[in-house]
């Protein structure tokens, strides 16, 4: 993967800014950072409209990372 795409997914910042964290999705490499890690974990919804699919996916249940 070009550097130049390593951003978080939710805020896009880069490994320049804070550390960043790959995981493939619909055998697609995205990264997220490790603020926003608690999101994907707890809260995948949330990523609706910066990762197709995210809608459907579902978080642990009684856990707010807020």
């Amino acid at each position: 993967m070009n550097e130049t795409n390593r951003v978080c997914v939710y805020c896009q910042r880069g490994p320049d800014e804070i550390p960043l964290v790959s995981f493939v999705f619909r055998d697609t490499e995205t990264w997220i950072c490790s603020q926003h890690l608690p999101i994907l974990i707890h809260q995948p919804a949330r990523l609706a409209g910066k990762l197709p699919g995210a809608e459907n996916l579902k978080g642990l249940e009684g856990h707010d990372p807020d």
